[in-house]
């Protein structure tokens, strides 16, 4: 069975090529493949010399590189990972075997659950940011997952070939996490060490910025995946205002038969038609999401056939 490790990579001179030499000295028959990114330094030239299959690519972020990857590689079997070395190569073999049973369609490499990663990790608030994360999504979405935003990642073709990539940044892993929760695609973390970048290499992760982009990714994805219950806490927000609102009006006009809070009327009125709009959204917009998710199982059916057929080949 044919495996392919992805290495995208922006600016990993000093670590890239220890990278793929180790992932090779696991997996020697693996196809080893680098996407750098618009890199300023070596990058490339230390990637090629180190014997992996590199390849450029010209729109800048992690998710652009991903999605190139999972459009342009086949192989059964794809091993995700960042090329700064944190990552161990040797967890790959605990990773693949849920693939190759047939147990998971994605692996999760769990750096969170035996504290590695806060131990080595150097970066203020990163911690702070992967807890909340995990703690929205698996609130959203009522999972049990340790580390959504890891970049140590195990997928079957299945997974890939239907997997749409929206994410242009380091949004990609939170993507994934809940397009295979939404999409009820098998889930198995595997826990794995972590160890922080080695002296000279610089992450480039912004925690503000790119933490803004994740937890947009995920209000995006909530209203997209979930539309009912999204518009649903937005009506009873709306709800609630408006009878803020409007309940010294109604208590005024029940007392004197008047009303002198003419804008808290028009107010509490406009507040409750919202309430009532987004209720009526909900609802549409959920028979939508309902429809696309009964295609999308045919489509994903007629492509687990032809993989079968292919395989049996």
């Amino acid at each position: 069975m044919k495996v392919a490790v992805l290495l995208p990579c922006y600016n990993e001179e000093k670590t890239i090529g220890k990278v793929i030499d180790d992932f090779r000295k696991e997996l020697p028959h693996a196809d080893i493949y680098v996407y750098d990114n618009n890199s300023t330094d070596r990058t490339f030239e230390v990637a090629t010399e180190h014997g992996a299959i590199v390849r450029k690519e010209p729109l800048q972020g992690k998710g652009n590189v991903v999605r190139s990857m999972f459009r342009e590689i086949d192989a059964d079997y794809y091993i995700m990972v960042d090329g700064d070395d944190t990552y161990p190569a040797e967890f790959i073999h605990e990773i693949l075997k849920p693939l190759q049973s047939g147990e998971a369609n994605m692996v999760i490499g769990d750096r969170l659950s035996n504290q590695t990663y806060y131990k080595e990790n150097k970066r203020n608030f990163h911690g702070l940011g992967n807890n909340l994360v995990k703690g929205l999504i698996n609130k959203l979405y009522g999972s049990k997952l340790s580390d959504i935003m890891t970049g140590y990642r195990g997928f079957d073709r299945l997974f890939v070939k239907s997997m749409p990539v929206l994410s242009p940044g380091f949004e990609i892993e939170t993507e994934m996490s809940i397009h295979a929760l939404d999409k009820r695609f098998k889930i198995k973390e595997i826990p794995i060490d972590y160890r922080d970048r080695p002296e000279g290499s610089e992450s480039k992760l912004n925690t503000f910025s790119d933490g803004y982009k994740v937890l947009k990714m995920i209000f995006i994805l909530f209203k997209d995946y979930k539309p009912f219950l999204f518009f649903l806490i937005w009506a009873l927000i709306f709800l609630l205002f408006g009878l803020l609102v409007g309940m010294p009006v109604i208590y005024e006009f029940l007392k004197t038969h008047y009303i002198t809070k003419v804008p808290s009327a028009i107010l509490a009125v406009g507040l409750v038609i919202l309430s009532m709009l987004s209720f009526s959204c909900g609802l549409i917009l959920d028979t939508v999401a309902s429809v696309n998710k009964k295609q999308y199982e045919l489509e994903l059916n007629k492509m687990y056939s032809k993989l079968v057929k292919n395989s049996d080949e």
